[in-house]
């Protein structure tokens, strides 16, 4: 009896450590936190930027990341799309001096601060507003992340690219949602 609560002592703490090494990034940097000033947490999106407006990007703002960060990356996606996860937005290489990106930003692949973007599930460069089947409401997770490195992905580079460059380099990461339904 006392050998196996030994052994089963030694497989909690061994668990325990595996566990307490696999915590989220976000968890590790509590003040990186990602915000809007076009629509609160968890509210609707404005319709200027879907598709029944301007379809143009709203303002993000993002908190102090951790030391170290070279870069930012960005994603947008909703999870409830009929075909599946939908990928409206995806940037990366943002300077780590930036604190956010402006409203309307620009469909351009390169920016002359380095900034890229890639294909959004629609198959065109930039960002995809919200634009869901009539009837219910989707949720859209606007995700910012802190990284250690500039990723140096193409132009057009899609999520799954972009999430396979950010393995082993994200240091913080934050998410924002908002909602809309037509």
């Amino acid at each position: 009896m006392r050998w196996t609560s030994i052994i089963l002592l030694a497989f909690v703490v061994a668990g325990s450590t595996a566990i307490s090494q696999t915590k989220s990034p976000a968890s590790a940097h509590m003040s990186f936190e990602l915000n809007s000033p076009v629509f609160a947490s968890g509210a609707a999106i404005p319709r200027e930027y879907t598709c029944q407006g301007s379809d143009e990007s709203p303002e993000l703002k993002w908190g102090q990341p951790p030391q170290g960060t070279v870069a930012f990356a960005v994603v947008m996606h909703d999870p409830d799309a009929p075909v599946g996860d939908w990928v409206h937005w995806v940037a990366w290489d943002i300077p780590s001096n930036s604190h956010g990106l402006p409203a309307r930003v620009s469909r351009d692949g390169q920016f002359a601060d380095g900034t890229r973007q890639g294909r959004n599930s629609s198959g065109k460069i930039g960002y995809n507003g919200p634009c869901p089947p009539p009837g219910k409401t989707h949720r859209y997770f606007f995700l910012v992340y802190a990284v250690d490195k500039k990723l140096d992905l193409p132009v057009g580079a899609t999520r799954t690219e972009l999430d396979s460059a950010l393995k082993g380099h994200i240091l913080a990461e934050a998410e924002y949602m908002g909602t809309y339904r037509r």
